[in-house]
């Protein structure tokens, strides 16, 4: 969804109040994204929960 939205890991990152960095862990899957974070990005991208970790192709 960052891609399509066409924004850079930097930004997104950015609006989460957290380093690049730390983002890119996530979304490479080498780290647990908290709870927190997944809450602000589903409001973020105006998804639901199950519909951003892959539980529902329902937006």
């Amino acid at each position: 969804m960052r891609e399509d939205a066409d924004l850079k890991q930097k930004d997104v990152a950015e609006y989460l109040g957290i380093h690049q960095t730390v983002y890119s862990r996530y979304e490479r899957g080498f780290q647990t994204i908290p709870l927190e974070y997944l809450i602000k990005l589903a409001d973020f991208y105006h998804v639901s929960l199950d519909y951003l970790v892959g539980r529902s192709s329902i937006k």
